[in-house]
């Protein structure tokens, strides 16, 4: 399916409901591509409806500070489920549903500070459809449960193994780790994390390929 095709249905899910907001969920493992996903979508629908139709809400805005994950002793665990704010993102979440007149200042995550930073995207009153992604929204467990339940879908995406673990790697370099430490790091966090995210394939509305690119 191309992206023509999957901002068509994205955008029917924001039409079901009237003049009202809904949000749709890209869930899938680490590296699988759903924030490419997320975004082109985000970019397809305003392409087709208007500029600020849709907005753009990753859950990576809701990882816990570095200092709250040293008090957790999750400093090597970061990215894995307890790690986020799931509550704080839940909250987030009921806002953009419940407050459609409002704007709403979204997190996110800095790949160069290591660090969320506030209010870098924002989802204005004119949009429909609000696109959040991340790991775990299809997980079956506390505060991902009640998150889940105020999305009107969510999308697995999903990536051969080889194609994930390589642009992991490509990640933790880019970091700054070293070719040993991002080997070690994408076996010992995300590849776990992965088994995680992967055992919520069937709670899914639909299975989207993501290797890209969505093209016509």
């Amino acid at each position: 399916m191309n992206l023509v095709q999957l901002g068509a249905r994205a955008w029917a899910v924001a039409e079901r409901v009237g003049a009202r907001r809904e949000v749709l969920g890209i869930a899938g493992p680490p590296g699988a591509g759903k924030s490419t996903l997320a975004r082109e979508l985000v970019a397809e629908v305003e392409r087709a409806h208007g500029a600020g139709s849709a907005a753009y809400m990753p859950l990576d805005g809701f990882h816990l500070s570095n200092v709250q994950l040293e008090r957790l002793g999750l400093t090597a665990r970061k990215g894995s489920e307890p790690s986020f704010d799931v509550w704080g993102y839940e909250a987030l979440l009921r806002r953009v549903r419940e407050r459609p007149a409002r704007e709403i200042y979204v997190p996110d995550y800095d790949r160069i500070l290591h660090e969320p930073v506030a209010a870098r995207h924002l989802v204005g009153p004119a949009a429909r459809l609000v696109v959040t992604e991340g790991n775990y929204l299809a997980c079956d467990l506390p505060g991902w449960r009640e998150a889940r339940s105020l999305m009107a879908e969510v999308w697995y995406v999903e990536a051969p193994a080889a194609v994930r673990r390589s642009r992991l790697v490509e990640r933790q370099l880019a970091g700054g780790r070293s070719a040993a430490g991002a080997e070690a790091w994408v076996e010992g966090n995300d590849t776990p994390n992965g088994r995680l995210v992967e055992a919520s394939r069937e709670r899914c509305d639909r299975i989207v390929c993501g290797t890209g690119p969505y093209a016509p």
